[in-house]
């Protein structure tokens, strides 16, 4: 039997999703399967009679999960399985979509398809980074989108020293600094004007937010170096910055401060409907096959 233990997760401040969940794990009841829901979606949905089961606990036991929400909810989930080598399946409860590409309305034949072995996968990095004051590590974390070194608030440009692999690549003033893996390539790296990176690509991008000296150009690099930002003393950093990991923050740089990014040593598995396209998502999500209408004008 193909995935006998299948958890749920799902983002549960939306609307109905109990019952849409609750729907979800009587197809796999029937389908002989065993379900657990990760805690807090059962704490929050009230899905008393289903076990609820902790992360680590869905890491250790489940040979799949299934996220029901948006991009956000498919990031944190995403971290916490990738070293367990759970595989996900997203199913759109969000907006956007990216990577939670199933549509609501073919939930359940999506799922039934999985459950039977017809599906496509595919593996997706992520990063590594920590935050190093002198010779100590404050913060860790990984992302599946990206790390963002920014400015807080409405101070001025901050100031970043970059290096790659120990070779310095150069000093830049500006908003921030995005490092994105192919996944992240279609979420705020997209909207501060970097590539589309096929998910396919063992690559990193780093992209400048408005950066001071227009010349500062993103540019892809390879997944096996290691990037240090270094926050400088000569910028205007008494306005404070901060780093994100996705959606992990941490608010306390200081001068000097170094943010050290790398490959993980794990991926995560996506598994989509069979005939999965990536770029029949870039055309869905980003409008790329809207044609021209009646009464448009050139600019």
């Amino acid at each position: 039997m193909l995935f006998p233990t299948v958890a749920l997760i799902g983002r549960y401040q939306d609307t109905g999703l109990d019952t849409l969940l609750g729907n979800l794990a009587r197809i796999l009841a029937e389908a002989g399967r065993h379900v657990l829901l990760e805690t807090d979606t059962a704490r929050n949905t009230g899905l008393s009679h289903i076990e609820a089961a902790s992360y680590e606990e869905i890491g250790q036991r489940a040979s799949l999960a299934v996220i029901v929400g948006g991009d956000g909810t498919m990031l944190g989930a995403a971290r916490q399985l990738a070293p367990h080598g759970v595989p996900v399946i997203g199913i759109n409860h969000g907006r956007l979509g990216f990577i939670t590409d199933v549509p609501l309305t073919e939930a359940h034949k999506v799922l039934a398809d999985v459950l039977q072995g017809r599906y496509d996968a595919e593996d997706r990095m992520l990063l590594s980074g920590c935050v190093i004051r002198g010779e100590e590590v404050m913060y860790q974390a990984s992302a599946l989108n990206d790390v963002v070194l920014n400015r807080a608030g409405r101070g001025g440009m901050i100031e970043v020293r970059l290096d790659v692999d120990g070779v310095y690549m150069y000093t830049q003033r500006a908003d921030g600094l995005i490092v994105a893996t192919p996944t992240g390539s279609t979420a705020y790296a997209l909207s501060a004007s970097g590539p589309v990176l096929h998910p396919g690509l063992d690559a990193m991008v780093l992209v400048p937010v408005a950066p001071q000296t227009l010349s500062h150009r993103p540019i892809v690099l390879p997944d096996d170096v290691v990037l240090d930002m270094t926050l400088t003393a000569m910028g205007r950093v008494e306005h404070g910055a901060s780093v994100h990991f996705d959606m992990q923050t941490w608010s306390d740089l200081q001068p000097g401060d170094r943010i050290e990014v790398r490959r993980a040593p794990h991926t995560i598995r996506f598994l989509h409907p069979p005939g999965y396209s990536f770029f029949s998502t870039l055309r869905r999500k980003l409008h790329w096959n809207r044609m021209p209408q009646s009464g448009d004008t050139a600019e």
